[in-house]
């Protein structure tokens, strides 16, 4: 347990950070699908503005899941440090960064760490 905190301060905590994350994901939601419905209505909707749609929920997402499993991490190591609650954190990581990278090859096109081609050219062309 994290010294000078209590376990309920601790408890609270996560459960603050944890609502941040659901606040994200569903605020991330709204905001793409009010800004694709007003497209819509204005017959502006096409391919690019629905990409734009699934780019904003995924970032949403993809926000709202890191602060989830930063609550995971403090419940399991501030609270609960025992074998069986790390093992859990340990899947929870796992199948969150499985989400993730989905998610930012669905948003972007490419894998995190594939740069994309323009800013490869740009530092080419500083040298």
């Amino acid at each position: 347990m994290a010294d000078g905190l209590t376990p309920t301060a601790l408890f609270l905590i996560t459960r603050a950070i944890e609502w941040v994350g659901i606040a994200i994901i569903v605020s991330g939601l709204i905001f793409g699908t009010v800004r694709f419905a007003a497209s819509v209505l204005a017959r502006n909707a096409n391919e690019q503005r629905f990409r734009r749609y699934r780019a904003d929920v995924g970032r949403g997402i993809l926000l709202g899941l890191e602060f989830l499993v930063a609550a995971d991490i403090i419940a399991t190591i501030a609270i609960e440090p025992s074998l069986e609650s790390l093992v859990v954190l340990g899947g929870i990581v796992i199948i969150r960064t499985f989400l993730s990278l989905s998610l930012e090859v669905e948003v972007s096109g490419r894998w995190p760490w594939q740069q994309p081609q323009s800013e490869v050219r740009e530092r080419r062309g500083s040298r």
